[in-house]
């Protein structure tokens, strides 16, 4: 992962896809060419305005499946991902498949060449708003070795939008993650999309691991508060605080994407 090697931290911006075809808010006005032009208009604003990675997700779909999305979603994303990578050329892309669908990320990296996933609950067990989450890092590390083994897979700790079913410490599950698990890097966010993690949790992560990769996967603003958070980990994954006027909802705007730049490039790998 080069992107992993410069010497400020990996900035990876999001493209948060419309609802996709099946999804109870999909507009069959424009249908799945709509969607794909708002992706590439998002995709072109995030390389622009210089980001190390782009990752892709089905942000649109809410309610969101547990795990196994149906076959039109992966169908779908996989138009999204090959559009997305024309677009932004040698930035790497990757998949995050809404709510846990490890096995069909897997399948869209190998078929459509994202260069990695993420995976909201790969260890361990969580309550959320789609029920009892579990993380299946047996069969994900199997279809990995089988399918795209250079793909490279970013796993939550105590993810957002849910509550850990076990009482082990972050620090605890961070370790597993890495080392049980074989995650690449280990995403630290807040409680819920747009919130930051509290920056002691994240140092304590950050020591747990040594020389692993920490990355924060909510909240990192255009705020002074950012440095902080810079300082601390190996990258962020950066949506909502990109999209005009802040607002999840709206385009990704360039100029803020720009300004998010500057403020990556002012903070040095821990």
């Amino acid at each position: 992962m080069p992107w992993f090697e410069a010497p400020t931290p990996a900035f990876i911006g999001v493209v948060h896809l419309p609802p996709t075809p099946g999804s109870p808010r999909y507009e069959m006005d424009g249908g799945v060419d709509a969607l794909l032009a708002a992706a590439v208009r998002d995709a072109r604003a995030l390389r622009a305005g210089g980001v190390d990675a782009v990752i892709v997700e089905n942000f649109g779909d809410a309610p969101f499946f547990k795990d196994a999305v149906p076959a039109e979603t992966v169908a779908t994303l996989a138009l999204a991902l090959r559009a997305v990578r024309d677009e932004v050329g040698e930035v790497p892309v990757g998949i995050n498949v809404l709510r846990n669908d490890a096995r069909a990320a897997l399948g869209l990296c190998a078929a459509a060449g994202a260069d990695f996933l993420r995976v909201n609950v790969h260890v361990g067990a969580a309550a959320t708003d789609q029920g009892i989450v579990e993380g299946r890092a047996s069969e994900t590390l199997r279809e990995r070795q089988r399918l795209c083994p250079e793909a490279a897979l970013l796993a939550d700790v105590h993810v957002k939008h849910a509550t850990p079913m076990s009482r082990e410490p972050i620090t605890r599950v961070a370790r597993d993650t890495l080392a049980r698990g074989l995650a690449d890097a280990v995403i630290v966010s807040g409680a819920a999309t747009g919130d930051a993690p509290d920056v002691a949790t994240l140092r304590e992560v950050r020591e747990a691991v040594g020389s692993a990769r920490v990355l924060i996967g909510s909240g990192l603003g255009l705020d002074a508060e950012a440095a902080r958070f810079l300082e601390i980990a190996d990258g962020a994954i950066v949506g909502t605080a990109l999209k005009r006027d802040g607002r999840v909802e709206e385009a990704v705007d360039v100029d803020r994407v720009r300004a998010m730049r500057a403020q990556f490039d002012r903070a040095l790998r821990p």
